[in-house]
């Protein structure tokens, strides 16, 4: 297995240099990813956190950076109100009228609103306010495990150890960069199983990405991979229920 990784790992940079060009393309619409790469970015300074915005490719999706640690490393995802209960900040957030979900990267934090009608002027503009205070409180992050399901285990067979270093290395840091993660939840009978999470969650370019990105590079170093698909917790398919009957009762 060693020897195999070894052999896979000096060709990644040139790979990036193409197909994951390719994958950020897909996953941002029209903008085009290079080294000098730049989204816009808002500056505000309130109290004495300095806070910035940045869009992300899902326009319901806005990333917040305190220019300090979030989690440091790992990402921790809340798909709802009932999954924060091991964070103070993301309670906060929840607060605020028309967030849908929220997310904690190493050092940003996305917030997702509900749906296209909901204005960010007050979701912004609460969020700065709630992330601000948070951090001059000095409350701990989170109680909680941060997700770090892609590292790597003793267990793992050769092209499981490949397809974790691609993730890490190569996918996972252009993903959080537009606010969102990829978790490796498995692979069976030549499939991938991911988990798409933060602002990735109903990104409209998240299918395409999937496919023409993500599966393109796995299929292009490791043979055994037939397919990368993207599955749910069950926990997350019960939230999406929950969600959509919300949704039905606030149109009636």
């Amino acid at each position: 297995m060693a020897a195999r990784l070894r052999s896979v790992l000096p060709q990644l940079s040139r790979f990036s240099a193409v197909s994951t060009n390719s994958y950020h393309t897909q996953c941002s619409g029209q903008r085009k990813f290079n080294l000098l790469h730049v989204t816009a970015v808002k500056h505000f300074s309130l109290r004495q956190l300095s806070v910035q915005t940045q869009d992300t490719p899902n326009p319901r999706s806005l990333k917040f950076l305190p220019g300090k640690p979030v989690l440091g490393s790992g990402t921790l995802d809340f798909p709802s109100p009932s999954s924060a209960e091991c964070s103070s900040l993301a309670r906060d957030l929840f607060e605020i009228e028309g967030v849908k979900s929220v997310f904690f990267g190493p050092d940003f934090i996305t917030v997702t609103k509900m749906d296209d009608d909901v204005e960010w002027t007050d979701i912004k503009r609460y969020s700065l306010d709630a992330i601000v205070k948070f951090f001059e409180s000095g409350t701990p992050i989170t109680t909680g495990a941060v997700n770090n399901e892609s590292s790597f285990s003793e267990d793992d067979d050769e092209v499981v150890a490949i397809i974790k270093e691609l993730l890490d290395n190569r996918i996972r840091p252009t993903v959080q960069e537009d606010g969102g993660d990829i978790i490796y939840k498995g692979f069976e009978d030549g499939i991938v199983k991911v988990k798409l999470v933060g602002s990735c969650t109903g990104c409209p370019s998240s299918t395409v990405t999937l496919k023409n990105g993500i599966q393109n590079m796995m299929q292009f170093y490791i043979p055994e991979v037939v397919a990368v698909e993207q599955v749910e917790d069950e926990v997350d398919e019960v939230n999406a229920k929950v969600f959509s009957e919300l949704e039905r009762k606030l149109q009636d």
